[in-house]
Order: C-alpha cells, then structure tokens, then sequence
C-alpha cells in the first residue's frame, strides 16, 4: 500500500490493527486463552561443584602400584 498523506496512514494503521485483533480473536476462539508456559519449561540442571584438588587416594596412594598395602601401612600413610 502507498500512502500519500498523514489522514491515510492513520487510517491504515486504525484498520491493520483492527484486523490483527480479529485474527487474534478468531485464533483465540479455536485454541483458546494464551497461557503461561508452566515452571516445568523452566526448570533446567543445575551446575554442580566439586572440590578442586585431587585426593590422596587419586594420586599419592597408587604411585607405585607394585607395592602391597595392609592397614597398617595406610594409617601411617594417611597421618
């Protein structure tokens, strides 16, 4: 549409919107009110921390693995 004054794009824009109403009110009327997208749309998995350093048993307790461990052995280590 080419408007060629100010009276006829008011008028234009009184009557797109009247008709964007009307579809939206036709639409309404077959799928009815519009609705939130409920909490379950929202929920995602949080980050998860963990600690940062390695453990004992991660690094120095298997450094020679061809070593044999009692318990005795490990409660000297761990101290």
């Amino acid at each position: 549409m080419q408007v060629n004054n100010m009276k006829e794009l008011l008028e234009y824009v009184a009557n797109k919107r009247k008709q964007r109403g009307h579809e939206h009110y036709e639409i309404a009327k077959v799928f009815g009110a519009c609705k939130g997208m409920g909490n379950r749309h929202y929920k995602v998995p949080q980050k998860a921390t963990f600690a940062k350093f390695k453990k004992f048993t991660y690094n120095r307790m298997w450094k020679d693995n061809s070593e044999k461990y009692d318990l005795q052995q490990l409660k000297k280590v761990t101290l």
